[in-house]
């Protein structure tokens, strides 16, 4: 009911980039048209290489693929990759080598299954860290669940260096 009653109450992601410079930041691409993705890294390709790499990319497989295919140095994820990044490492992991598909990336993992990781914890985020891979840890359960109580937080391993979802 307020389309085109309000001008400029959103502001782009550029003005969001200028407002905040140094800052760590989700993208959510809340469609699955992969033009989206193309269109998207266009701009990212426009920023300074240090600001593309406090970025993360994340939502639908096809446009996430399609501006991985465009920025292979862009930290991203989606359902599918993660599924792909799990049991690619299942697989060989306890070797110490971590997939391709892992790397630059992010893995938002539930914390009932990090434990059947080889090297969870302190190994594993070690490789992924090696490798430009951020580790955030969400409750079991609903895709996007988050840690949103403090007695939850007694899940995480001890020293725990990743981060943590929360709504």
């Amino acid at each position: 009911p307020f389309r085109g009653k309000g001008i400029a109450l959103m502001p782009s992601l550029q003005e969001v980039l200028l407002r905040f410079p140094g800052r760590k930041f989700y993208i959510h691409m809340k469609s699955n048209d992969p033009k989206d993705g193309i269109h998207l890294a266009r701009f990212l390709n426009s920023l300074p290489q240090q600001q593309q790499q406090l970025l993360t990319v994340y939502g639908g497989d096809k446009p996430v693929t399609a501006l991985k295919e465009q920025m292979p140095a862009i930290r991203v994820t989606s359902k599918e990759r993660i599924k792909k990044c799990l049991l690619q490492y299942a697989a060989i992991g306890w070797t110490g080598y971590v997939p391709h598909a892992m790397r630059n990336t992010e893995l938002l993992l539930p914390v009932n299954y990090v434990p059947y990781l080889w090297g969870w914890p302190h190994k594993f985020l070690k490789r992924m860290s090696e490798v430009n891979t951020m580790v955030v840890l969400m409750q079991g359960g609903e895709y996007s669940s988050g840690f949103d109580d403090v007695k939850d937080l007694h899940k995480l391993p001890a020293n725990f260096c990743g981060g943590i979802w929360t709504n």
